[in-house]
């Protein structure tokens, strides 16, 4: 039967010989959790609770991740389907079994000495020329409000002179489903809004408040100068735009800010999504134990 579907998969739906592998060892692998060759599948034999138990065997006994547990319990899905049309069962065993819960991966973020390398690098290149001088300062700002208000890509974006109140220090945002929040900034930040603004407008005639904050500032731009900027201070393998809301978030947990707080600065609908920078931070603190406390990874030599 397991043959007989190999063959459907590869020659009838066209599944690349990988895939036709991959579905093949876990299909052996849930014979041999059963302890009989994949030629002697019964699935008369086999029920629900067969499915559970491996399921757990896996999980448990073989400490295999959630993500490849789902991806052979697919497997053994597909496989039902198949036996199904044939007419070989009568039901698929597999249909109220659910999947265990994948781990979502822990966000990534800068470091603080990072993040000041980065803010420092801008004051030391020492442009004069006006246009590169605007530049400098936009660059400057862009990676400071990011970093500051962990506002998303887009909505940096869409912002406007008319959503920025300096004289109330604060950032009115609008998110997803066009969702508003006001979001307060340091004095530092103020000062270089100004700052920016000042080069940013002379020689401009119309000043319209509704305009882009950032003119002419596209995605690709922005991500090309966060990718600049934070590559040459940091180690990760991604900067994004979307690394330095991370941080933010990160930054405010770990200088004690509740997450209700962060929430909504985020702008986050729901608080579960919030809660995924707790994790990031535990995994600080326990980095940090493993390797500092003298009893964390066992007695130490010559103890009794």
């Amino acid at each position: 039967m397991i043959q007989h579907f190999l063959d459907y998969i590869a020659i009838e739906r066209k599944y690349s010989p990988r895939t036709v592998e991959a579905y093949r060892d876990d299909l052996r692998d849930f014979c041999a959790f059963l302890s009989w060759a994949p030629e002697e599948y019964n699935p008369d034999d086999v029920d629900e609770t067969d499915v559970k138990e491996w399921m757990l065997d896996l999980l448990e006994k073989q400490h295999q991740s959630p993500r490849s547990v789902k991806r052979k319990l697919s497997a053994l899905r597909s496989f039902y389907k198949f036996l199904l049309r044939q007419g070989k069962v009568k039901k698929d065993i597999t249909a109220r079994v659910l999947p265990p819960k994948a781990d979502k991966p822990l966000p990534v973020f800068f470091r603080e000495e990072e993040m000041e390398a980065a803010l420092q690098q801008g004051k030391n290149e020492g442009v004069s020329e006006l246009v590169n001088e605007g530049n400098s300062l936009r660059d400057d700002l862009i990676i400071s409000m990011l970093y500051q208000t962990g506002m998303r890509q887009a909505e940096l974006l869409g912002l406007t002179d008319a959503d920025i109140d300096l004289q109330q220090g604060q950032i009115r945002i609008f998110g997803k489903r066009r969702k508003e929040r006001i979001v307060p900034i340091g004095d530092s930040l103020v000062a270089q809004i100004r700052e920016y603004q000042t080069i940013r407008d002379e020689g401009m005639s119309e000043l319209g408040k509704e305009r882009q904050f950032f003119p002419g500032l596209t995605k690709y731009t922005l991500y090309k100068i966060v990718r600049t900027r934070m590559g040459e201070v940091s180690t990760l393998k991604k900067h994004s735009p979307h690394v330095l809301r991370h941080t933010f978030a990160t930054a405010m947990l770990d200088n004690g800010a509740d997450i209700r707080t962060i929430q909504t600065l985020l702008g986050h609908a729901s608080l579960s999504t919030t809660q995924v920078y707790t994790h990031t931070t535990f995994e600080q603190i326990k980095r940090v134990y493993m390797a500092t406390h003298p009893r964390a990874k066992g007695k130490r030599k010559g103890e009794n």
